[in-house]
């Protein structure tokens, strides 16, 4: 392997935007190599962000040889597909979320990854961050008491025509968008996975959710009520309510290097200020971590496959009007 992880990214995405700097400053990492399906596209966008290399198939920077690591923000119907594929061609893949749109196409990107040996991982990038440890350690050390409420929010205004998002067949609406988020931030926090999911949606003219309500009952009757949409004004937040404290979290999908959370408890109100890298820097670190040093990914193929299996629970729901029971073996 190079003496630092060479990454390459699968399109020109706007997202790629986020990665260049932690990429171009890190001592373990760096950006060699874009793809588009356009050859003219990608030298454009090679030359205007210094990328040494530029190819105009996705293929043809699979082939790569020097390329350690896939950078994979396709629309969402396609990052199954050629998360495989890099992975086939002997890459590790750091895949923007959702990983997939149902639990096989996970399992065939854990079968793959297994069988030639390379790290996967969901970019949910808010979980390298301290912020994020941090309010798990505080729940999970009873800082709160009994949590017996999480509330969770995520929700921007609107999407151009044309965007995938808007397209059923491209895995769009908000579910699979930003409802991610909120979900994997609680299981995450709580250390548990719901029982129990209902869930309601209104439906954009292009046929996918624009909207998404939701509750989830997880063991002990902890439940999480959870919003997402691409149609009301931007909001986000956490909150964790506990039989002793509650715990408000008001940027937990995207921290920055300075942040503070509030910790409320008898009418007094507590500060706790936390510092940190940007959480691009993080998540791309940590990926540098699971490869040269073996540790865990920040989010493991498991922990996607059961967000996924919620994620097509909540749908089965809005569909048919009823809650919808999760096994453990989903």
């Amino acid at each position: 392997m190079n003496e630092k992880l060479h990454w390459g990214f699968l399109s020109t995405a706007d997202i790629n935007k986020a990665l260049i700097e932690p990429l171009r400053t890190s001592r373990r990492n760096t950006l060699i190599a874009v793809a588009s399906r356009d050859p003219q596209k990608a030298r454009a966008y090679a030359q205007q962000h210094k990328i040494p290399r530029s190819y105009g198939s996705y293929a043809d920077l699979l082939a790569d040889p020097e390329v350690d690591v896939i950078y994979n923000p396709l629309p969402n119907h396609l990052h199954a597909e050629w998360t495989v594929k890099a992975i086939e061609a002997g890459k590790h893949v750091l895949c923007e979320k959702p990983l997939a749109l149902s639990v096989e196409e996970v399992d065939a990107i854990a079968g793959a990854a297994a069988r030639h040996g390379k790290v996967v991982s969901e970019a949910l990038m808010y979980r390298s961050h301290p912020q994020t440890l941090n309010v798990r350690e505080l729940i999970q050390n009873g800082k709160l008491g009994r949590v017996r409420l999480v509330r969770g929010s995520f929700s921007y205004p609107g999407t151009r025509p044309g965007n995938y998002r808007l397209d059923p067949a491209m895995g769009g609406g908000a579910l699979w968008d930003v409802g991610v988020y909120p979900l994997s931030y609680a299981r995450f926090a709580l250390g548990s996975e719901p029982l129990e999911v209902f869930g309601q949606q209104v439906t954009g003219p292009s046929g996918v959710d624009e909207s998404f309500v939701a509750q989830l009952r997880f063991p002990d009757d902890v439940f999480l009520q959870m919003d997402v949409s691409m149609a009301r004004p931007y909001h986000v937040f956490m909150e964790f309510v506990g039989e002793e404290a509650t715990l408000i979290v008001p940027r937990p999908f995207n921290p920055g290097p300075k942040e503070a959370i509030y910790l409320s408890r008898q009418g007094l109100t507590e500060t706790i200020a936390i510092k940190g890298t940007g959480t691009y820097t993080g998540e791309v670190e940590a990926m540098a971590d699971s490869i040269l040093n073996g540790a865990p990914p920040a989010v493991s193929l498991s922990d996607s496959r059961a967000t996924v299996a919620v994620i097509q629970a909540l749908f089965a729901s809005a569909r048919t009007g009823k809650p919808v029971l999760l096994s453990s073996s989903a």
